[in-house]
């Protein structure tokens, strides 16, 4: 099975044996480099695809709580090859899918090639990439596709219906809801009116459909449930692991 199918697999799994998929969301070494390959393992036990954020100065879809870790994990010094090694070392005892969320800037530097080359040997099954527009992603995408890896795309409540399909047809893995404009950890929960525009994605796309931005409870998770595969949850999570809280009980309380 292709990496990004497994990525699919894992999602229409849960969503058929749970009613929903869980795709929680933390940023690398936050709130510390000693405790990320803990937390890794214990969310992957839970979550059904598990996104990593990677760190970056300029982290533009994101508001403050993920911009705060993203900061501090800098100042930790995590790096991307920092973050592919930690995984490699318990790559075995990951249990779900991974997905890395990374603006574009790390993956250039790193090379697009020897990136694909080192997600592939250490499990890392696919990319988010919030400020790659589709137009300007051949080549990620190429040196992607060549591992079998998939380039997820984001399609927002603004996104015209002619570019939704496009954006679902070129997307792999899952394509990625975003529940609202503006940034990621509203305190508002999710829009209410959420009903016509996944539906109008779901009709769409032939790979399941997860929603996140704004997603803090299980009653978010579950008005999500009516409509896609899978919900995810990223500021409400980082905030109890700021909080010092327990991770796992939080990630149990969703679904």
């Amino acid at each position: 099975m292709s990496s990004h199918n497994e990525i699919s697999a894992a999602l229409h799994n849960a969503k058929a044996n749970s009613g929903v998929a869980l795709v929680p969301f933390f940023t690398a070494g936050y709130p510390s480099k000693e405790t990320f390959t803990k937390d890794l393992i214990e969310i992957s036990a839970i979550g059904d695809v598990v996104e990593v954020g990677i760190p970056f100065s300029d982290p533009m879809s994101d508001g403050m709580t993920i911009q705060r870790s993203s900061h501090i994990a800098l100042k930790n010094g995590v790096s991307l090859s920092w973050v592919f090694d930690q995984i490699e070392s318990v790559k075995k005892k990951i249990q779900a899918p991974l997905v890395f969320m990374s603006y574009l800037n790390p993956l250039l530097a790193f090379g697009f090639d020897k990136l694909a080359n080192r997600a592939k040997e250490v499990g890392v099954s696919g990319f988010i990439v919030p400020d790659l527009p589709l137009e300007e992603s051949d080549d990620l995408r190429k040196s992607l596709e060549n591992k079998n890896l998939g380039l997820i795309q984001l399609v927002s409540p603004t996104t015209p219906k002619a570019r939704i399909i496009k954006l679902c047809e070129a997307s792999k893995g899952f394509v990625y809801a975003v529940t609202m404009t503006g940034i990621t950890g509203s305190e508002k929960g999710i829009n209410e009116n959420l009903s016509s525009y996944l539906n109008e994605i779901k009709k769409v796309s032939n790979l399941p459909v997860c929603a996140g931005f704004g997603v803090r409870s299980a009653s978010d998770v579950n008005s999500i449930a009516k409509y896609a595969d899978g919900a995810i949850v990223g500021s409400a999570l980082v905030e109890t692991m700021e909080k010092k809280q327990d991770i796992i009980q939080f990630l149990n309380t969703l679904r």
